[in-house]
């Protein structure tokens, strides 16, 4: 049931609240990945490696920072519906407006291992939710070395290859504009975006916490919706300006990265610290959810191509979802 405050002055400041913990989660990833980039660069390190690793996780930060602040205060809901939702979101809502702007057409082998990762990630995801209520932090060291390991093949096989994929990510960490050069600057930045993080990280969770309470609304449908959606802004808008563009290529490698990290990067830093809970809704459903939301990947793995007709599709999936969650609540 909801709470007779809303609406009202204590509800609206929850709200205000809310939307400065965002604020600051953008402001701080992109000041973190502009830092990350310009120190990268001062030490000589090449676009590719930039791409694989500051750029295609920086923009994940504000999701780590949520789950493992929500996992600390025993939130599970938020901390793995978190993570769950903002896949489900990258794949069906992201990806499909980054699409209808401009539809993906890539090589097919620019996305395919990274593709499998994906697929793997949330195959993974599934085997823990099935075997166990808990993640326990044997399952965060098994996520983080399979993350170091990802990273590791991509870059060596970017490397001496020179695949498509590996001009992908090096393209993608050119699409950072404006990186300083100058190394104290860019630590400070670096610095910086951590701190904004983490305030707005615990901005959010307070303020989304007592949302939910108001509206008697569970903590795993904000942890899919609000939170999720929220949390997923740098690569909404990463995604947005690379199609605009018509470097939808960059959108595509943009979601798969952040896809990746958000299971074996956020999930496993966040087991292995604080071993939290699987919401039994999410192994009963949501998990699920992430799963088909990951289909469309399998088509595009052999054509190298997301079109429009498959890109509304997915958003109509997305609008049909968060309409449930809604009547469900």
């Amino acid at each position: 049931m909801s709470d007779p405050r809303w609406p009202c002055v204590e509800g609206f400041v929850d709200l205000v609240w809310l939307a400065a913990g965002l604020g600051l989660l953008v402001v701080g990833a992109d000041s973190l990945v502009r830092g990350g980039v310009g120190l990268a660069r001062r030490l000589g390190v090449s676009p590719l490696l930039i791409g694989v690793t500051v750029v295609a996780w920086g923009t994940s930060t504000p999701e780590l920072v949520v789950s493992l602040e929500a996992a600390l205060k025993g939130l599970p809901g938020i901390a793995v519906g978190n993570v769950v939702g903002s896949n489900i979101a990258n794949m069906l809502l992201i990806l499909a407006v980054a699409a209808l702007i401009a539809p993906v057409s890539v090589p097919a082998e620019a996305i395919r291992r990274d593709s499998l990762f994906v697929l793997g990630a949330t195959a993974l995801f599934i085997a823990i939710a099935l075997d166990t209520d808990r993640l326990a932090w044997w399952h965060g060291v098994l996520c983080l070395g399979l993350l170091a390991a990802t990273a590791v093949i991509t870059y060596l096989q970017e490397r001496e290859g020179g695949t498509a994929s590996g001009a992908l990510h090096a393209a993608e960490a050119e699409e950072v504009q404006a990186v300083p050069l100058n190394p104290l600057l860019a630590a400070m930045m670096v610095a910086g975006g951590i701190g904004l993080l983490v305030i707005g990280g615990e901005l959010m969770i307070g303020a989304a916490v007592s949302i939910a309470r108001s509206f008697g609304v569970s903590e795993v449908v904000i942890g899919l919706t609000l939170v999720a959606v929220g949390t997923s802004l740098p690569e909404l808008v990463t995604s947005v300006v690379a199609a605009i563009r018509r470097h939808s290529e960059i959108a595509l490698g943009n979601i798969l990265g952040s896809n990746i990290y958000n299971i074996l990067g956020i999930l496993g830093v966040a087991s292995l610290i604080a071993p939290t809970a699987i919401p039994p809704e999410i192994a009963r459903m949501e998990m699920w959810v992430m799963a088909a939301a990951a289909l469309p990947l399998l088509p595009a793995m052999v054509s190298g191509r997301i079109g429009r007709p498959l890109a509304a599709a997915m958003l109509a999936g997305y609008v049909l979802y968060v309409g449930r969650l809604i009547a469900l609540a």
